[in-house]
């Protein structure tokens, strides 16, 4: 199913966003593995989202956070104590995809992805053999197609079933940091894809 830009936008700016975290690994639909430790200590950040406009609502300023060493996967969006959100980290836009098991191919139209970019699959079951917000690896990327390799370079998954509705594909950024950092979230959004 697909809505219309305007219903997208008014879903969106029914929410109140206040918060945003960071994450290690997938942040589920209750905000699980988010950062801790630190000196200074890691904290959520207060943040502005804009106004929705085009089915997805920005980021209005940049956010710092202090971190401790750690790999940064996922950034989550909260209203006070409520996780309502997340996304991957590197502000990628999640697109939709059909899997197609016979041949172990994801089909989404014009992607942009690069064989050994690295993605995720979240937001719904995604096609079996794969597990959602693991980071995956593309492989035999052409213009609307790619496969999914555990490893860069590694073998194509077997896909043996397709995606629930509403799971997307995105691309993520893994920022390490091997001793205390700050990390800048400068552009994230939420959105609801076509």
């Amino acid at each position: 199913m697909t809505y219309p830009t305007a219903t997208k936008n008014t879903m969106l700016d029914a929410l109140t966003f206040t918060l945003a975290s960071l994450h290690t690994a997938f942040p589920g639909t209750t905000g699980t593995n988010e950062v801790t430790g630190g000196a200074p200590a890691y904290a959520q950040k207060s943040i502005t989202i804009n106004a929705a406009s085009g089915g997805s609502r920005a980021l209005n300023a940049g956010v710092t956070f202090d971190v401790p060493a750690t790999t940064v996967r996922w950034v989550g969006f909260w209203n006070a104590g409520t996780f309502l959100a997340c996304a991957p980290n590197g502000g990628g836009a999640p697109k939709n995809f059909m899997a197609v098991p016979s041949t172990d191919l994801i089909y989404s139209a014009s992607h942009g992805y690069s064989d050994t970019n690295k993605i995720v699959f979240f937001n719904g079951t995604p096609p079996t053999g794969l597990t959602e917000g693991t980071v995956y690896f593309v492989r035999d990327a052409a213009t609307d197609t790619f496969k999914v390799a555990a490893t860069s370079g590694g073998a194509a998954i077997d896909l043996t079933g397709s995606a629930s509705f509403g799971c997307v594909v995105c691309g993520i950024t893994e920022d390490v940091y091997g001793s205390q950092g700050t990390h800048t979230l400068s552009t994230a959004s939420v959105g609801i894809p076509d």
